[in-house]
């Protein structure tokens, strides 16, 4: 398999620790994103949605996104399992994956890419252009600002953010809590309960993936 990866980049590394958590190893080929590879015609060949990460199969099927990855990875080597095991579990890491992806990514997304002057023309990922509108950098930011919030209310009652055990939404949110340091955006001194989930999962082999 290959990964079409971006070493800065957040969403490749959610590819890289889901990956890493699962023992498995692939061969990682970089597409400069600063450099506007993902849209150069040989990349939009191999993703005619000009983003990363992208998964190559041995038969050449190219997964797309960080879902179809990880359900493809999750099908064919199931230990140790990140998706869930059981009906309720599984739905639980669902529900909490998204809502990361919902209030987490996004908001810190779309504070970044309205602000950042590497990304003029650029404020969202794909082949069109897009302006960027400072409006939605301050908006962006005060939603990061709440997503920390709610992901400390969460773990103070639960170990990992999906439940009992690691799973994709810890991922998914590790990955978004550090891309949100881009925006000076740290841990609160009274957020012991988000500090204690970062330090534990910072602990973990795949986090440096």
């Amino acid at each position: 398999m290959i990964l079409y990866d971006c070493t800065p980049a957040p969403n490749p590394r959610r590819a890289r620790i889901f990956l890493a958590e699962k023992g498995i190893e692939v061969e990682k080929r970089q597409v400069d994103l600063a450099a506007g590879a993902q849209l150069r015609p040989e990349f939009m060949a191999i993703n005619p949605f000009g983003t990363v990460p992208v998964l190559e199969l041995d038969d050449g099927t190219r997964l797309h996104d960080n879902a179809s990855i990880a359900r493809y990875l999750e099908e064919t080597c199931p230990e140790p399992p990140l998706l869930g095991t059981t009906p309720i579990e599984k739905a639980q890491i669902a529900e909490w994956n998204a809502r990361v992806e919902y209030e987490g990514f996004l908001g810190i997304a779309e504070a970044f890419r309205n602000r950042a002057k590497g990304f003029k023309g650029r404020a969202l990922t794909g082949k069109r252009p897009y302006e960027q509108i400072p409006a939605l950098a301050e908006r962006g930011l005060a939603r990061a600002e709440d997503f920390f919030v709610l992901l400390d209310e969460r773990l103070k009652e639960s170990r990992y953010v999906g439940g009992a055990r690691f799973s994709v939404a810890d991922i998914s949110a590790v990955v978004a809590v550090d891309f949100a340091g881009r925006l000076k955006l740290e841990i609160g001194t009274d957020q012991a309960a988000l500090r204690r989930w970062h330090d534990e999962v910072a602990a973990r082999p795949s986090y440096s993936a």
